[in-house]
């Protein structure tokens, strides 16, 4: 299983690790399995870890005054999830992490992650990219969400995710992307009458 961190690694740092590099970088973290509805982190919580997932999916999402949730983050095989505003501040959390399938994930705490960024520049170079990436998605998101029609954002994610598509919860992809479902549910429809 560790096949999928590593594949993942040296797609994000675009060039090939040693054996001994990644025997190292796979020493820092545990493995640990989570049943379905499993809560990784919880808002109000400091979050003190980095998940990354080998089998199953998880998300992120907070809670507005009536209870509702708002999707921020999906995470399948190959895809790290965290509250990064907790991990990285050791504040209180401002998301809920949370399993939608049982999951099998990799877990880092805060001290072996600055240790891991300390002793090898590649290691420090692969959490800088993904920490910009998940920037530059978090940008990309906000802007296509305030510009963009439901209609236009749908078929936008179905491209870039198909697997997200296939395996969260509509009602979760509706909420992540700022659509009521009711409409969501109708674009779906209409979607799979143009085909």
């Amino acid at each position: 299983m560790e096949d999928i961190l590593r594949s993942n690694m040296e797609r994000t740092i675009a060039h090939p690790i040693s054996d001994e590099e990644f025997k190292l970088f796979s020493g820092f973290f545990f493995e640990k399995s989570f049943d379905k509805r499993a809560i990784l982190a919880e808002e109000g919580e400091q979050c003190k870890y980095v998940y990354f997932i080998l089998k199953g999916s998880a998300y992120s999402y907070i809670l507005n005054e009536h209870g509702d949730k708002h999707a921020v983050q999906f995470a399948l095989e190959g895809y790290w999830i965290t509250d990064h505003y907790s991990f990285f501040s050791g504040r209180s959390g401002i998301y809920t992490i949370e399993t939608l399938e049982p999951c099998t994930v990799l877990i880092l705490n805060h001290e072996k992650y600055e240790k891991i960024c300390s002793i090898n520049h590649a290691f420090e170079h692969y959490f800088h990219k993904l920490i910009q990436n998940a920037f530059i998605s978090l940008q990309y998101r906000l802007a296509k969400t305030n510009s963009e029609d439901a209609e236009h954002r749908y078929k936008e994610f179905s491209k870039l995710h198909p697997s997200f598509v296939q395996r969260i919860p509509q009602y979760l992809i509706a909420s992540y992307l700022g659509i009521k479902p009711q409409s969501l549910s109708r674009i779906r429809k209409e979607m799979s009458q143009e085909k």
